[in-house]
């Protein structure tokens, strides 16, 4: 039983938020906003987000919340002014079933339907043909060699103009490096060179593959020319591997966390033979342990010492970072690996003791911190505790040469337990990406969605609050102030929506030292709940 569940009381009452994921309509050029408060001077630039923006062709329904069709969203700030416009991504999913007016694309929870133009012998053998990546890059934007990118996990990524929202290049990651796919969650170095994950899949199974691209152009038209695998690693199963949705990084190691959401490859080749979806594939195994891998991004080395912890399953790390031989990984995560199975549309469109019961159901995530230590050698102790951090309650201990099991520390107190728990973190990037650190923020999940804006102390772990009863705020995205000096001077930026009030939706400015609300910009359209975005500045 989950941290979340064994600890927190069931929630009655839930609002209803099926508002929150229909289709909306696209806003392609710019309208002003409404600005009430006061948006600082100082932050200039485009805040971009992206997320699912419909959820039918025809007739035909997407079943999933991570199906539907990208749309990209970007407030323009400058002078204290907002502008709002809106654009999906012309995928080739998109345009193909547009043009169709129904689902011709498989997506991750919604299988197609057999072309009714096709007579019953072509329909059957259509079950035979290989199911192809979608290019819906729905998830986030990410940033290569200058240039802005929407991106999901399939191999597939687009580059989008983040002033117009264009569509411009779509782009394939296995034209460049032996990969299926990348996450949408990459890092970036201090020198500018961006490290991501992305899986292969050959006849001895799958790897785990750690890629590099190189920070700059040596030609215009690049994208991910000079890519590179920087090491292979195995699963445990070869043909089970690990779902993963993002992974850490410090100053010299990139850190993969195996975690028990396992994907059966086989079903998944079979599943349009059998007539499932993708997500058929993938299931939580609660008696695997967790691994994290760590890797020397500069060698490519991957250390043998293997660090366990029992099951776990984690979507987004908070930050990572090396300190007096140990290393540190901040990460939210939770005791249940199920959540991918909660998020089908039927279920975000309940109401009443039904949508309760979906919620009750759901794993909570949790900030919590697990610190390897670096210097495990032939003579290192066996069956004690090797974390001498002071006033740290994680544990390390080293069973073997090349096992070392851990235990977290929760990087809260019990007053986050009545947020629901918190995820979608954020950091001072640029400052503290890979380096010690001390706030960060994120959504609490009182709801299926966010619906309150956090901001953590480590310090004290003590928490500070943005929550309005009927508002559903999106991903904090932090925007340091001009000479910041220190580490939360700046500002929060997320879009707050409202089933309740029809186009009632507006772009929230917080000052991330206080937390308090500085200006709203609300625009008159209806947006759905989306998943992540940027700040791309123009000063």
């Amino acid at each position: 039983m989950s941290l979340g569940k064994s600890l927190m009381s069931e929630q009655h009452g839930l609002q209803d938020i099926a508002p929150l994921v229909q289709s909306v309509e696209e806003t392609p050029e710019p309208i002003p906003a409404t600005i009430k408060g006061t948006i600082p001077t100082w932050i200039c630039g485009n805040f971009l987000r992206n997320g699912p923006g419909k959820f039918e062709f025809g007739n035909q329904h997407f079943n999933h919340w991570f199906d539907g069709m990208a749309m990209m969203h970007c407030f323009k700030i400058a002078d204290g002014q907002v502008t709002y416009r809106s654009c999906f991504l012309r995928s080739d999913a998109y345009k193909q079933n547009s043009e169709m007016n129904r689902i011709v694309m498989s997506e991750f929870g919604t299988l197609t339907f057999p072309d009714p133009c096709k007579n019953i012998f072509q329909r059957f053998l259509s079950r035979f043909e290989r199911m192809k990546p979608t290019d819906n890059a729905n998830v986030n934007f990410v940033k290569y060699k200058g240039d802005y990118y929407v991106s999901t996990e399939t191999n597939f990524m687009h580059k989008i103009d983040p002033d117009t929202l264009e569509t411009k290049e779509k782009v394939d990651w296995s034209s460049f490096i032996a990969v299926n796919g990348a996450t949408a969650h990459p890092h970036v170095d201090t020198d500018g060179t961006v490290y991501n994950m992305g899986n292969s899949y050959g006849r001895k199974g799958a790897l785990y593959n750690i890629i590099s691209v190189p920070p700059k152009k040596e030609d215009p038209d690049e994208t991910l020319h000079g890519a590179k695998v920087l090491c292979s690693i195995s699963p445990a199963e070869k043909n089970k591997p690990s779902y993963y949705h993002s992974f850490a990084m410090s100053e010299n190691y990139v850190v993969f966390i195996e975690q028990p959401i396992k994907m059966d490859l086989l079903k998944i080749i079979t599943s349009k033979m059998r007539g499932k979806s993708i997500n058929d594939g993938i299931y939580w195994d609660p008696k695997v342990e967790t691994v994290f891998h760590v890797v020397n991004k500069h060698t490519g080395q991957v250390s043998p010492v293997k660090y366990h912890t029992k099951a776990l399953s984690t979507f987004h790390q908070i930050n990572a970072f090396e300190e007096n031989d140990f290393l540190i990984v901040d990460m939210c995560c939770s005791d249940d690996g199920q959540a991918l199975q909660v998020y089908f549309l039927q279920n975000l469109r309940k109401s009443g003791e039904a949508l309760d019961e979906v919620y009750n159901s759901l794993p909570r995530a949790f900030p919590r911190r697990f610190v390897l230590p670096l210097c495990i050698t032939n003579d290192t102790p066996l069956n004690q505790n090797l974390n001498t951090r002071p006033n740290s309650s994680a544990s390390a201990v080293c069973l073997s040469k090349e096992k070392v099991f851990c235990m977290s520390e929760d990087l809260h107190d019990d007053e986050l337990l009545d947020y629901g728990g918190l995820d979608f973190p954020h950091i001072h990037y640029d400052r503290c990406n890979t380096k010690p650190y001390r706030y960060f923020y994120g959504c609490g999940f009182g709801h299926l969605v966010g619906d309150s804006l956090i901001k953590m102390d480590l310090e004290s772990k003590k928490l500070k609050v943005w929550c309005q009863p009927g508002l559903y705020p999106s991903e904090p995205v932090f925007v340091p102030s001009p000479h910041a000096e220190e580490e939360d001077d700046g500002a929060i930026l997320s879009v707050v929506l409202t089933p309740t009030v029809d186009k009632g939706k507006f772009m929230l400015v917080l000052d991330a030292k206080t937390f308090e609300e500085l200006g709203r910009a609300e625009v008159p359209v209806n947006i759905p709940y989306g998943f992540h975005g940027t700040f791309n500045s123009s000063v």
